[in-house]
């Protein structure tokens, strides 16, 4: 699994589980040179102090396993913002979240400057329908104010149960004052692969996150865009926009569905457990046909695999922003009270040895987030005679209400609104997927 960046929480009672690579359970206390260090008695001596005086002095009474499982959660945080203490609950939900089915918002959040960030809301959950936004900064829950609260916190006042409602107010860039938006929290249950035709010829496929099943899923959704057009897929734009990953077989699944040969993915570590390295099999799905993949700000560390290999092997064409930049690698350690560490073990590198790591992939096309407006059609709509008030009429014996007739024959008549209209990025995508397809001739 493959988790996300800056104090990312992996929510899935609630929030979607963030971008998180897991590659097994490495012992790592078994090390010989870990066993050979000598303890750091002088820092235990004073830690066993301060345990001490918080027991006899602090104004309240204080649980001996409170105060441990927060030296803990102090320890992990001193680390990097991946590295964390899951607790047997927190442990459960992030194994129930990678299934594809949690309950709550369906969002995966952050913290920045003391509010709760907005990473990604997920496709059709309510948090995407409710109209939610990557970037909104989340001020209050309900009534509580967020600054002060950890993110732990704030994540459970979000929970609740399914059908119960939730008032977020949210702060976005560009609006004139706060937002409030109304969520009534679901069971989520996420499809994490999508497929439709863009035009005849041309398939899209959707990958939202990466789940134990997207390898199959996608596979499955692939055929059956062939089976629509008999076969003969001609091109093939693959969006992993606001994907902020999952699991890494997942992600290795689907660069693989795409490659024959060659290396797709490796790892490095101190402990041998960590080292790991993933090669293509000799089958390409849709057999050599161009390959576009969208990728912005929101594509994080499983995504940011494939779209590196896929780019490393010149196998497809990555267009759009530059991603997240999450090249770091974590392992769940399960521990003997239920609980798990989860902890950074490695760095993950392309192909071509690049290190992605607060960098991000740069896409080879770079395309912005432009949203097309169209002004309403009376405001630049130039005036013509039949406007003009008491007009000459032409003599062929029409009417007003002939017109009329026309008018609201044509009402009647309602078109798809075009492609370039609802998502630009696309659109150009499935551009270039025709250019390539006419150069290939």
């Amino acid at each position: 699994m493959i988790f996300s960046t800056r104090n990312i929480l992996l929510v899935s009672l609630g929030l979607i589980l963030g971008v998180s690579l897991t590659i097994g359970q490495g012992v790592l206390a078994e090390r010989d040179d870990i066993r050979q260090t000598p303890l750091p008695l002088d820092e235990l001596r004073t830690f066993t102090e301060v345990f001490g005086k918080i027991k006899s002095d602090y104004v309240e009474p204080t649980e001996d396993s409170n105060l441990l499982e927060n030296a803990i959660r102090g320890m992990l945080t001193g680390l990097d913002p991946h590295s964390t203490y899951l607790d047997p609950e927190a442990y459960k939900e992030l194994q129930v979240g990678t299934s594809g089915e949690f309950g709550g918002l369906g969002i995966e959040v952050g913290m920045e400057d003391g509010f709760v960030k907005v990473i990604s809301p997920i496709d059709d959950t309510p948090a995407q329908r409710a109209g939610m936004q990557a970037g909104d900064l989340i001020i209050r829950i309900d009534e509580t104010p967020v600054k002060g609260l950890t993110l732990g916190e704030s994540v459970k006042l979000m929970r609740g149960k399914p059908g119960s409602k939730i008032l977020l107010t949210v702060v976005r860039e560009g609006a004139d004052k706060p937002l409030k938006i109304k969520i009534i929290r679901a069971v989520i249950k996420v499809n994490s692969v999508k497929s439709r035709m863009l035009e005849p010829g041309f398939g899209y496929i959707r990958i939202t996150q990466f789940q134990s099943n997207t390898g199959e899923n996608l596979i499955n959704k692939i055929s059956d865009l062939k089976r629509e057009n008999d076969a003969n897929l001609k091109g093939l734009v693959l969006d992993l926009r606001n994907n902020p990953g999952g699991v890494l077989n997942a992600a290795v699944a689907v660069s693989d569905a795409f490659l024959e040969d060659g290396l797709i993915v490796y790892t490095e570590g101190r402990v041998n457990d960590s080292e790991m390295k993933f090669k293509a099999t000799p089958t390409d799905i849709v057999k050599g046909a161009p390959i576009v993949v969208l990728v912005n700000g929101g594509s994080a560390s499983a995504s940011e695999i494939v779209a590196g290999a896929l780019q490393d092997h010149k196998r497809a064409i990555i267009m759009g922003n530059t991603t997240f930049g999450k090249g770091s690698v974590q392992t769940i350690l399960p521990m003997h009270n239920g609980a798990a560490l989860k902890l950074t073990t490695a760095r993950y590198y392309t192909p071509n040895g690049r290190s992605i790591q607060a960098e991000g992939i740069v896409p080879d096309i770079k395309l912005e987030n432009v949203k097309l407006a169209e002004l309403e059609a009376s405001a630049f709509e130039p005036i013509k005679e039949a406007n003009l008030s008491r007009h000459l009429e032409n003599g062929n014996g029409e009417t007003e209400d002939s017109d009329q007739e026309n008018e609201e024959t044509a009402d009647e008549t309602t078109e798809e609104e075009p492609l370039v209209k609802k998502d630009y990025q696309l659109y150009e995508a499935l551009n270039l997927l025709k250019g390539l397809e006419i150069l290939k001739r």
